[in-house]
Order: structure tokens, then C-alpha cells, then sequence
């Protein structure tokens, strides 16, 4: 059974993203007074005095706006309306009421929905003549908040919920943690044709403008029994061309969700293949230690398949040391067919290599072999003594190797290591990391201990 579901609606600069992330106890949505900052509309599920609720940030609605950007925001803010049970429609109690949100008033008393009117910006008593203006909207009778400093929030919510269904199944703590999958990459590589794809609905714009999508935008999704967080990002460009406050916070929130994911998809457009961007995107993946998997898009456009593909791989091998055999998908975003499922597999796959763990036990006799067949090179003429190794966590694999002198194994040495591990123990496309440590090996039994 669904959560129920509240939507925030209301023309742009009134505060929406600022109460859904109230709402929501966490900074989600970006905020910012640039108009038209939130153009998906965006979920996130809160609790509403011990509720679980599901939440609709929406982007700000314009009225008679022909041109198709905004037609296709309308078109989503519209959608999440469909989908909700209840909204929340808000206006700016400093400036008053508008004849936008007449319209808007207008258009929300057709929708036949649950609607509570929300003054916002109102840090002390709400002016009398704004309150009379608002409820000549026709929406009933008008909350005063300040969404910004929280005040009336605590009553707006319990007002909400008593327009929200009852839907105890859905109220009780779901134990199936989705798998965190995070889709980046460059602007206009496709990586929101690829989310919808995936979904199989227009869940969030698509286009030829740049810049399009700002916010994450986040969608729980079953793929077969496998619950994901599937979640589209703005596109990163290079920071020398990151000019303005607003798209500081879009890359500062792609940052933040590589951070979060455990498996990043990054979209590669194949017409402008393994630009330095990309690869600045990619070696970040891997330096936070995420699970990934390479998307190249826009295959319908290659002629010399064979010859690319030749190409893609030798030039993985050069660039990517530490996160070798990454697997490599080739697809039309837009066209979908089961290049998707391969996709998925490969994410399923590289996710359980992320995880994986291997006994001490096997870790020394390996090493034992290992150093037997090729000893680490003398350093100063005296050897370097490799003592004991455990694998000390996972995701992604992580190893403490106790050495004699650890700050003078080479680093090619290490590397040969990285290899050998990866190769032995299969653990193809994820970072490995190892930590030298000084000493003996810490669990020999001393003294009758241990």
C-alpha cells in the first residue's frame, strides 16, 4: 500500500522548496530566489507526527507562458498534483495576492482536490487585509507560516493530516533498504532520458537546453524484488565555467548524492567520448570509493561499432588503474530495449563486488604466495618484510597490510598487489584500497594471550 501523498503548489518565489524541506526535517531541495529553481517535481517521504507521509515539492507554476520549458514544468507540477492526495497552496504573505495566484486558485478549485491555503513569509501576526484577500481565493480558510523559521509549520502539518487517507500498512517502517543508485555525468549527456527510460514514465524534463535539470530528483522504484533509490543529477560541468550561485549548489548537491549512492551510473555522450570532464567525473566516483558503471549513450549514432568499442576499452585501461574491468554499457537512452536490462545486471553485479568480503585466511595464504613468487624489490639493499593482511571493511573493499617499513614498499609494488587482488579474488570494476600499517602481525599470540 502507498503513502499518502501531499503536494506543494504555488507560482515561483513563494517559498515551496523552503517548506517542503521544513516539512521534511532535511535540506533536500535547493532554495534560492533565482525563479524557476525547482522545475521536476521532486519526492522526499516525511513524518508527520509519527506519519509517514509522502511530500511534492513542485515547480513554480506561470500562467499563460507559451514557452515549452514552461509548458513542460506545468506538465510536472501537474502530474504530481494528479498523484497526490492533498496540496498545500502557498503565497507570498509579504507581497499579497497576485493575479497569478488568482489564476492559480482558479485552476486548483477544479482539480477536485483537498487544498489548504498557506500564507507564508509571515514571521509575526498575519496582516488582516492579506488574510481577507486570500480567503476571496476560495480555497477556505488561510494558515499564516514562516516556513523559513518554522513558525505555524507545527500546526500547518497537523491541518494536512487530517485531509490525508489513513493508510496504516504504509505507516509501518519498510525493512527493505533500497539500493542507492545515483545517474551523473555531463549537461545534455542524457542522463534524464535515461532515468525516465528506466521508470518507463516522463518522470522528470527532458530537452536540448542545458542546465535543465537543477535539483536531484529522487524516485523509489522496484526493479523485479529490488527496492532503488534511482536519482537523477544535474549535469557537472567544469568548475572553471560554474559562474553562478545557483549552479555552485546544483554541482554541491551532485557532489553530495555521489557521496550518498552506493552504485553511480555515469552517462557519457559517445559524440564527445572521455572529454576531461568526464574523467574528472569518474576519478571522483572512484576516490569516494562508490561502486560504478560506465553508460555510453547515443550508440545509435555510431557507425564503426567494433572500432569505438576497441577504443572505449583500450582507453579505460590507461585511465583508470584502481577501478579496472569497470563495466562498460553501450545504449540509445532515448530508445531504451534491453541494453536497459544489461545495464541493471551490470549494476546488480558490480553492487555485490562492492560488498564482498574475504577470510583472513585466504587473504595470508595469498599473500604468502604472492611475495614467494615476486618478493617486494630491496629498498637500501635490506628487504621489506609483508607480515599479515585482513580485509578490514567493505564497500568498497578495504585491506590493512602490516609491512616492516610501510612508508618504503614502492608504490609499484602496490599496485602489482591491486592487480593480483582484483584478478584472484574477483573483484572486477570497483576501487580497492589498501592501508599499510607498521609491525608485526598484530594477532600473533604473545604470552600466552590472544
Amino acid at each position: 500500500m502507498s503513502l499518502p501523498t501531499l503536494a506543494i503548489i504555488g507560482r515561483p518565489n513563494v517559498g515551496k522548496s523552503t517548506l517542503f524541506n521544513r516539512i521534511a526535517g532535511k535540506q533536500l531541495a535547493i532554495v534560492n530566489d533565482t525563479p524557476g529553481v525547482t522545475r521536476d517535481y521532486r519526492s522526499a517521504e516525511a513524518e508527520m507526527e509519527g506519519r509517514r507521509v509522502q511530500l511534492y515539492d513542485t515547480a513554480g507554476l506561470e500562467d499563460n507562458k507559451k514557452d515549452t520549458l514552461f509548458v513542460r514544468m506545468r506538465e510536472q507540477t501537474s502530474r504530481a498534483l494528479a498523484l497526490s492526495d492533498a496540496a498545500l497552496f502557498v503565497i507570498d504573505g509579504r507581497v499579497g495576492i497576485t493575479p497569478l495566484d488568482q489564476s492559480l486558485a482558479a485552476w486548483l478549485r477544479k482539480q477536485n482536490k483537498k487544498i489548504i491555503l498557506v500564507i507564508n513569509k509571515i514571521e509575526n501576526e498575519c496582516p488582516p487585509h492579506i488574510r481577507a484577500e486570500a480567503e476571496r481565493l476560495g480555497l477556505g480558510e488561510a494558515l499564516a507560516i514562516s516556513a523559513a523559521h518554522g513558525d505555524g509549520v507545527r500546526d500547518l502539518i497537523h491541518e494536512a493530516l487530517q485531509l490525508l487517507p489513513q493508510r496504516s500498512a504504509a505507516d509501518k517502517t519498510d525493512d527493505n533498504k533500497p539500493l542507492r543508485l545515483a545517474i551523473v555525468g555531463r549537461p545534455n549527456a542524457g542522463k534524464s532520458t535515461l532515468l525516465n527510460s528506466l521508470l518507463d514514465e516522463p518522470r522528470v524534463m527532458v530537452g536540448a537546453e542545458p542546465g535543465l535539470t537543477r535539483d536531484s530528483i529522487a524516485v523509489d522504484w522496484h526493479y523485479g524484488n529490488q527496492l532503488i533509490r534511482l536519482v537523477d543529477t544535474a549535469g557537472l560541468r567544469r568548475r572553471s565555467r560554474v559562474d553562478t550561485a545557483l549552479e555552485k549548489m546544483a554541482v554541491a548537491d551532485t557532489q553530495r548524492i555521489i557521496r550518498l549512492a552506493e552504485v553511480v551510473i555515469v552517462v557519457m555522450d559517445v559524440q564527445t567520448l572521455f572529454d576531461k570532464q568526464d574523467l574528472q567525473i569518474t576519478q571522483s566516483i572512484i576516490d569516494e570509493g562508490r561502486a560504478l558503471v560506465l553508460v555510453i549513450n547515443k550508440w545509435d549514432l555510431v557507425k564503426d561499432k567494433t572500432a569505438v568499442r576497441k577504443s572505449i576499452e583500450k582507453k579505460l585501461e590507461e585511465l583508470f588503474h584502481n577501478a579496472k574491468a569497470v563495466p562498460v554499457i553501450t545504449l540509445s537512452a532515448l530508445y531504451g530495449g534491453r541494453e536497459l536490462e544489461e545495464l541493471m545486471q551490470a549494476v546488480f553485479r558490480v553492487y555485490q563486488v562492492w560488498n564482498k568480503r574475504i577470510s583472513t585466511g585466504k587473504l595470508n595464504r595469498w599473500l604468502t604466495e604472492m611475495t614467494a613468487n615476486h618478493p617486494p624489490p630491496l629498498v637500501g639493499g635490506r628487504p621489506i618484510k609483508l607480515r599479515y593482511m585482513t580485509q578490514v571493511k567493505a564497500r568498497p573493499p578495504t585491506f590493512a597490510l602490516w609491512i616492516s617499513r610501510p612508508e618504503e614498499l614502492p608504490q609499484s609494488y602496490e599496485k602489482y598487489m591491486l592487480n593480483h587482488l582484483r584478478q584472484d579474488f574477483d573483484l572486477p570494476g570497483v576501487p580497492l584500497r589498501i592501508m599499510r600499517k607498521k609491525g608485526e602481525n598484530p594477532y600473533d599470540k604473545k604470552d600466552g594471550k590472544r
